[in-house]
């Protein structure tokens, strides 16, 4: 079968695989679609960053090469001998998170995690192989291109129940790709009143606007934290860095206000110079998210259900896998109007 692998920095190849044995306690996912995130373009660009390289991961037990895509959907194809709650031909979203599992599921993550797309084999192929635990039940109200906008849109969530919001509360993103555009979605569904995107990118900023920013900066024409507090003179309730470089990490904090907080969603690929006084002298509380809690996963779901929480509006490009080097990795390094991309695997609704 066809998969998308990651061999090493800019290699990445669409090539055959063979399919892997069933283990008792997993789930064969026919693959309907697939998106491709920020992580896996921190991998394509830079890495590797998560990936094994040289040796095997501890949860997974791989290593590179391996196929990459951790945000996906599809249809059960196939159960293994102890698998209880999942039955062939249903639909689901997979969490690629995998975890110890020995501790509450609020500190659990933190204690060693890996990923299903980034520390082993992933979606970017016909058939996966999950944990029954990893696979969750699609309503009928959702497709599987939803579905493959579960995982994005749980981190989203996960960093809106970190920053504590409360109803009218005014937000800053820093940073509006896909995971930013996801952030509004969620700030908006969680009632907030003022949510100010900013941005280098004009095309973003215009998409940050149709999700549903009140307010759009670009960083480039306006001093952010100037242009920022001209709109909110004390500060934002609660800022979110969503975009993973040192300018955005202190702008972040410099346009919360007093006792306000400011949240790390974004993943950064080096070391950033910061002085904590910024803290200290504003008394900004800082937190951070790298993914989300089973429960989180599972909240998403039904609020995209419900569609109270819809993220089809992220979508900017549908491509087929073997389009997925040129007209995915490459269009989102060098396109900035490219937000979320999904990949056609079955393709099934």
């Amino acid at each position: 079968m066809k998969a998308a692998v990651w061999y090493g920095k800019k290699d990445l190849r669409v090539e055959e695989r063979e399919e892997k044995p069933l283990k008792d306690d997993e789930v064969k996912v026919r693959v309907g679609w697939a998106g491709i995130c920020g992580s896996d373009l921190h991998e394509y660009e830079e890495g590797p960053v998560f990936v094994p390289n040289e040796e095997k991961d501890e949860l997974t037990g791989e290593q590179a090469p391996l196929t990459m895509g951790h945000e996906f959907a599809g249809v059960v194809e196939e159960v293994g001998a102890n698998v209880k709650n999942v039955k062939k031909g249903d639909r689901v979203a997979i969490n690629p998170t995998l975890t110890h599992g020995d501790k509450p599921e609020d500190v659990d993550i933190y204690d060693g995690f890996s990923f299903i797309g980034l520390h082993g084999d992933g979606g970017f192929t016909k058939y996966a192989n999950v944990p029954e635990e990893n696979a969750y039940l699609l309503p009928e109200s959702m497709t599987l291109q939803d579905g493959a906008l579960v995982e994005p849109t749980a981190v989203a969530v996960q960093a809106i129940k970190e920053a504590d919001m409360s109803f009218g509360d005014t937000v800053a993103v820093f940073g509006v790709g896909p995971i930013g555009l996801a952030t509004i979605l969620a700030a908006k569904a969680a009632g907030a009143t003022r949510i100010i995107a900013l941005d280098l990118s004009e095309k973003r900023l215009q998409k940050a606007a149709e999700v549903g920013a009140t307010d759009v900066i670009n960083s480039g024409e306006k001093d952010p934290v100037e242009a920022v507090h001209e709109l909110e003179s004390d500060g934002v309730d609660t800022a979110f860095e969503v975009a993973g470089v040192e300018p955005t990490f202190n702008q972040a904090i410099s346009v919360t206000k007093a006792r306000g907080t400011m949240v790390i969603v974004s993943i950064f690929s080096k070391a950033i110079e910061w002085n904590p006084m910024q803290l200290t002298g504003s008394g900004v509380k800082l937190t951070s998210t790298i993914a989300y809690s089973p429960s989180t996963f599972q909240r998403t779901i039904d609020l995209m259900g419900t569609g109270q929480l819809n993220p089809r509006g992220i979508i900017t490009d549908k491509i087929k896998l073997d389009d997925i080097v040129d007209k995915g990795f490459e269009a989102l390094s060098n396109d900035k109007s490219q937000a979320k991309i999904l990949v056609e695997l079955s393709g099934e609704k």
